[in-house]
């Protein structure tokens, strides 16, 4: 039984990371954008009212992104545990993720605080904007969703933080080696693939 959650600026790896510690500890890894897309692509009663604002440029409310995630960690290949990245995002949507697990008797095991250096970031976002010609990614804007993330996340990491339950792992290098410094720090609390 393996509760994480992967938290960490944009371009500091979490996706690479969620996709790697998935498939070690044979837990899905569940983004929010993931859930968002199924739904919408399934055309599932729940992604349809999440369509309806993303069709019209609009963020998806906290109360129909709550009730996405409660549907999904309830899944039959959730129950032995998960990855969540990209939920919560907010001090509300925390109360909320406490809320969906206590009515399950769970609780999370361990939040993975992936940091990075901001200029080295702003490099890797930069160079993954050319590759993929997304020309809106411009420094000025790279750097705003970095402090953005810093403003949303902190107060997130105070209160996991609180709990005992932050790791802190330095998110640059090779990406095995990221890998396997959030292994050795997951195997220190007691958690490795397979138990």
């Amino acid at each position: 039984m393996s509760r994480f959650l992967l938290i960490g600026a944009p371009g500091a790896g979490k996706g690479t990371q969620a996709e790697r510690l998935a498939q070690t500890f044979s837990i899905p890894a569940i983004s929010t954008g993931d859930i968002f897309r199924f739904n919408v692509k399934n055309e599932t009663a729940l992604g349809k009212q999440a369509k309806a604002f993303m069709d019209r440029g609009e963020y998806v409310p906290d109360s129909l992104t709550n009730d996405l995630v409660r549907d999904r960690v309830s899944q039959a290949d959730a129950v032995e545990g998960f990855l969540l990245d990209g939920f919560p995002r907010t001090g509300d949507q925390v109360v909320e993720l406490d809320s969906i697990l206590a009515e399950q008797g769970k609780s999370l095991d361990v939040v993975i605080q992936l940091t990075a250096d901001t200029d080295e970031v702003v490099r890797r976002l930069l160079n993954r904007a050319i590759e993929q010609g997304r020309a809106d990614d411009t420094e000025p804007v790279i750097r705003r969703r970095l402090e953005v993330y810093e403003e949303q996340t902190a107060p997130l990491i105070s209160i996991y933080a609180s709990r005992g339950i932050v790791i802190m792992i330095d998110g640059l290098g090779e990406v095995a080696d990221v890998t396997e410094r959030i292994l050795e720090a997951l195997a220190a609390r007691g958690f490795e693939p397979g138990l």
